[in-house]
Order: structure tokens, then sequence, then C-alpha cells
């Protein structure tokens, strides 16, 4: 098997040079990882008695899950040194110069010689593994070093490769791990099947604690109470092309209404494309800057995001929520954002791999569709019903709260077993 596993990394860089000619990410994904074993080096140099905690992430989405543990390490071991690996540029870029959190890298690709070489620069006392992504010299290195190793947030599958008869050579990842933390019981009982059920945690999903932390930190986004005004509100976050053609006709014919769209990516190409679906709609920056009503002097009543970093707090202005992804390949995004506000959450048809989506259905806090007419009821529906609007935003915001928690699991585990 480790045959192929070299074959996959071989054809998955040259794929990645490849693209890089016209793909801008895969670009990114490699100019970021020149000098990164330079640059680790000049950090460690100036560390005299701290204790490295390493944490790696494949992307945005896995580091928001990651940072309600890093930063209650950083709150409560004052000699924690942190330092946070990407896989993918979604990630990094948009971290890169995050104020809270200094020390931030690509991973180099997996291989022996960059695992030894990582580790030895950057001799941990404790890593920590958000979720998913397994890369086999990386585990093997930290096994034989026998650092603590956690996973955080993990979730398991019977589809998942460990638990085909071929899963082998990544059931053998699996051992290298010291502590497996896992967002639900369903998650326990497969992993179970593979591993002492007394190295398993159901600590429930750490991005619970990070989005109530943005509730209680909630400060008000520039100019959105004044676009908002007194009319009825729908944000639709991280969306991609599927998502928002099933809002065009919607947003067309209710202009009373105020849409704000904050799509998946945020390139000139896309966001173009975006304006183009919503006509009379208007980018934020540009509303912003002139708060001017339209040519033939009315307002807008779409609004399209057109930078990263403010979609969390944009939930909060919302009278009802979609969340997209469910129409596409990668997957539904994050719903607990819009949730911990207490606004009902719609998303497409595609949540397998979202087990909160599932849950957030059965107690009535979402509701999933499979095409624009059908969302157009639901919302409708919900506008015309303000008892059942009422009950689903209770619902959501009461599942989110009833979920926190893993956070503190975590951290106890870490001073129980005095592993910093």
């Amino acid at each position: 098997m480790i045959i192929f596993y070299h074959l996959f990394l071989i054809v998955y860089k040259a794929g990645i040079y490849f693209v890089s000619f016209w793909n801008k990410k895969a670009k990114l994904w490699i100019s970021g990882r020149k000098n990164t074993f330079e640059k680790l080096e000049k950090i460690v140099a100036g560390l005299k008695n701290e204790k490295v905690v390493w944490m790696h992430c494949a992307s945005l989405g896995e580091f928001e899950q990651g940072r309600p543990v890093l930063q209650k390490i950083k709150d409560e071991f004052s000699d924690a040194f942190i330092v946070i690996t990407f896989f993918s540029p979604s990630g990094f870029e948009i971290i890169k110069n995050n104020k809270d959190f200094k020390n931030i890298f690509y991973l180099p690709m997996d291989s022996k010689i960059h695992a030894q070489k990582w580790l030895r620069i950057l001799k941990p006392q404790l890593v920590l593994w958000v979720k998913y992504e397994y890369w086999h010299y990386y585990l093997e290195e930290i096994k034989k070093r026998d650092i603590p190793l956690l996973m955080v947030s993990g979730i398991y599958r019977s589809n998942q490769t460990f638990f085909k008869w071929y899963g082998g050579f990544y059931r053998n990842m699996l051992k290298s791990f010291a502590h497996f933390f896992v967002q639900n019981e369903s998650s326990k009982e497969q992993l179970g099947k593979l591993v002492e059920l007394e190295k398993i945690t159901v600590s429930g999903d750490t991005r619970c604690d990070r989005v109530i932390n943005i509730v209680k930190n909630f400060t008000d986004v520039e100019g959105i109470a004044d676009f908002c005004g007194d009319s009825e509100v729908i944000v639709a976050g991280s969306t991609w092309e599927e998502d928002e053609a099933e809002w065009t006709h919607y947003v067309r014919s209710h202009p009373q209404i105020k849409f704000i769209i904050a799509p998946h990516e945020v390139d000139e190409e896309n966001l173009q494309d975006v304006k183009k679906e919503f006509e009379g709609s208007a980018f934020y920056s540009e509303w912003i800057e002139e708060r001017q009503p339209l040519t033939d002097n009315r307002q807008p009543n779409c609004l399209i995001i057109d930078n990263i970093g403010m979609l969390s707090r944009l939930y909060h202005y919302a009278t009802l929520t979609y969340v997209g992804g469910g129409f596409g390949y990668d997957g539904l995004h994050n719903i607990l954002e819009a949730a911990v506000f207490g606004k009902p959450v719609i998303f497409g048809p595609e949540f397998d791999k979202n087990f909160e989506a599932e849950e957030l259905i059965e107690c009535g806090g979402a509701i999933s569709i499979d095409n624009a007419l059908e969302l157009e009821k639901v919302v409708d529906d919900l506008f015309n019903n303000t008892k059942e609007l009422s009950s689903r935003s209770i619902a959501a915001k009461n599942y989110v709260y009833k979920n926190a928690g893993a956070t503190d699991k975590i951290i106890s585990f870490i001073k129980t077993k005095n592993l910093l």
C-alpha cells in the first residue's frame, strides 16, 4: 500500500504544478511552501523554555474547529508556544495575518525527509490534529518520538477507508493518536471497532464553542443595520453558483426584502458574475463608501459581500438564513454560525457528511430544500407564520448551546494527563 501512497503523493504534486499555470490557489500552494523550514528555524531559535503546541488543519473550517482549543491553551498555559499549519491555501491565506496566532505555516508535502526535518526543528510537546487529513510520514514520526497527539472534533463513518477491507494502511495511522475527541456517539461506535474505547471521548463539536464566543463578543458590522432598516432580511452565506441560482428569481420578485449574499469565492471574476445574477445589487465595499441610491433613486435590496471575515457576524442581522454548499460536491458549509444567533437555517440536499445538519433538521432549527420552487415556498411560509419562525429560531439556538463544552473536555484531558 505504501507504493500506492507514494504514487498518490507524486501525482498530487505534479497535478498541482500543472494546474498552477492558470490556477491562483495552486500557485499559492507552491509559493507558500518556499523556505518553510528556514522560516520555522528562525522562530524556534528565539524560544527559551516555552512548550511548543503544534496544530494542523486541512483548511479554514478545521481551523475554526481547533481555534477554541488553541485560545484556551493560550489563556491557561502561559508558557505555550503555538504553531499552526495548513495544507490548503483556503485556510492559510485567510489566517496568515491573524492577530491572535502569529506562527502560521503551510505544511510541507508529506515525505519521510520533510516529516523528520519538521519535527527535529519544531520539537513539539503536544500535537493537535483537527477532524481529518491523515499524512502517513508525519504521523509515523510523531509516534516514533512518543509525542502526544490528539484528534480534535473527529468524525468517523462506515464508508471511510479505515473501515474497508483494503484500509489497513490507513488503519495503521490511527495508532499514532494518543486520544480521539469525536463529535458524536456514532463516531465513537465506529472508531471503537478499531481503537480501544478508553482512547475515545465524545466531546461534541468545538465549533459550537467557537460560534458561541462570536456571539458573546459580537460587534456591529459597519453599515449593515442601515442597509437592513426595518425590512425582513435574508442572509445567504458561503454560496456557490449553484446556490445563487436558487435565489435569483426570489430576490428579483421580492424587492421589499433585504438580501445579503456572501459568496464563498471572492475573487474579482466570481464577484462580477454574482452581481450580474442579481439585478440592482451592490457590492458592500462600494455601498459602504457611498451609501447612495441606484441611478433610479432606489436603494439596492441585495448587498453582495466582497470580502472575507465578516460572515459570521452578518447572520446576526438576518430574519432567516441560507448556508451554501448543499448543492455541490464539496458539501455544506458551517451552519452553526447562523444557528447560534437563533436564526432558522435553510440549505440544499447534499448534507450527508454533516451530522449537525441532520440533527438541526430533526429539532426544527433547519430545513433542507431540493430546488428553487421549494425554497421559495419554505421562505414564504416562514415569513407568513411568525409562530413557526419563532419556534424554529429558538430550536436552532438551543441546539448550539446544548452541544457546547467540547473545548473544556479537551483542556481538562490535557491538564489531567500533564501534557503541557
